[in-house]
């Protein structure tokens, strides 16, 4: 009696193939997400930081806009501190020390990194300033649509 083994049919040849690159790209994506996992950055909203604070320095992002009216500039003259609102009333004082970012001003979005301290201040070693999509750099303001593309394909050129 031989006991040989009959091959195995296209069909199933072809559907064990597809089984095992699926496994393959599954096993792959979760890889992936296990080692981005720490990479992540997210940020806190006011609201959420009021409703369940992070631990007392623990760096983290806070983000939200600057509130209209809260911007006040230390005696030290490089102290700054303000106030992040989001979707509701909750507010979280921020200080920063340092040089802010250009496009910083009231009613404008802002990221900061940093912690809490112990008396609810955000005391922010980073402040990323972000912009709508109507932004315009200073050194193209007031120009056409055209004038715009003209100088921004000189600088690049300048740049090359």
């Amino acid at each position: 009696m031989d006991q040989t083994k009959a091959p195995m049919k296209a069909k199933h040849q072809r559907m064990t193939l597809v089984i095992l690159a699926l496994v393959a790209i599954v096993a792959a994506g979760l890889i992936a997400a296990w080692a981005l996992r720490a990479q992540a950055n997210y940020f806190y909203l006011p609201e959420q930081m009021a409703e369940q604070p992070p631990a007392v320095g623990q760096p983290v992002r806070l983000g939200g806009m600057v509130q209209p009216g809260s911007i006040e500039t230390m005696a030290d003259g490089v102290t700054v501190s303000f106030m992040v609102t989001g979707n509701t009333d909750d507010t979280i004082p921020v200080t920063y020390s340092g040089i802010l970012p250009d496009l910083f001003v009231e009613s404008s979005g802002v990221v900061a990194e940093g912690s809490l301290q112990a008396d609810g201040t955000f005391l922010a070693t980073n402040l990323l300033a972000k912009h709508d999509e109507n932004y315009v750099p200073r050194e193209l303001e007031g120009l056409e649509g055209h004038e715009k593309a003209e100088e921004y394909a000189e600088t690049v050129a300048g740049l090359e």
